[in-house]
């Protein structure tokens, strides 16, 4: 065997033993820190893990460390038991550890994007031109005023409901669209708006939509909403 080989080999032994010299140390540093202090063993994530994903995938990317146990947040995650059949409810990133708080039963969870519809209420949807939803920007929480108008004479337009709550928003291209007029942040396109209503006032809106025209205006709880009369031609002027 010439030198060069000799030379090749006892460079390879010397990088593979100085490798292990520095997992040793490195493991022998973080028992030394933590000599003398209590510690807990938590779950530490270590991959992203993006919101909506179930525990079991969860604990795949964590694993089981000690850490002083002062750092340990009471709803810190130590039992895979106490997270089975949930899914998270935010991104985890990589060196934070599982909390209970950021899991939930999926069957009560809220879709993104949308506010829940108060009790006894019902939800309708209607798909509007952007100029009639407020340009397009109305979202989930807003609340709005529904004006009802009928074509048939004689014509006639009323701010019908007032404070309607807005459950969920589809189709907004201004945010979504690079193509569309992100200068005036106005939608392109028809935006779908579900609204949470009474059964009765949710047969106005209905009756609205098939026989006449729907506008909405945005209806903060600091609108004043008196003065309002069934406009008619007539009484444009006045």
């Amino acid at each position: 065997m010439n030198s060069r080989v000799l030379a090749a080999v006892a460079a390879t032994v010397l990088a593979i033993a100085g490798s292990f010299l520095l997992i040793a140390y490195t493991n022998g540093a973080e028992k030394r820190a933590l000599a003398g202090v209590q510690t807990a063993e938590v779950f530490i994530v270590s991959a992203e893990v993006p919101a909506g994903t179930p525990a079991d995938v969860v604990l795949q990317s964590a694993s089981k460390q000690a850490v002083p146990a002062k750092a340990v947040p009471a709803d810190a995650v130590t039992d895979p038991a106490a997270i089975g059949g949930l899914v998270t409810t935010v991104d985890l990133v990589p060196g934070e550890q599982l909390l209970s708080s950021r899991f939930q039963d999926p069957a009560t969870m809220q879709t993104p994007g949308t506010v829940a519809v108060p009790a006894g209420m019902q939800e309708v949807s209607i798909l509007l031109a952007p100029q009639r939803s407020v340009g397009g920007q109305l979202q989930a929480g807003d609340t709005v005023g529904v004006f009802v108008s009928m074509k048939t004479p004689p014509e006639v337009t009323h701010l019908t409901l007032h404070k309607v709550l807005v459950t969920a928003v589809q189709g907004t291209p201004a945010a979504a669209d690079p193509a569309s007029d992100a200068s005036s942040g106005a939608a392109s396109e028809d935006v779908m708006i579900t609204l949470a209503l009474t059964a009765a006032d949710a047969e106005k809106v209905v009756y609205g939509q098939e026989f006449g025209t729907i506008w909405l205006s945005d209806e903060p709880s600091t609108a004043v909403q008196e003065g309002t009369r069934e406009l008619t031609r007539e009484g444009i002027y006045k």
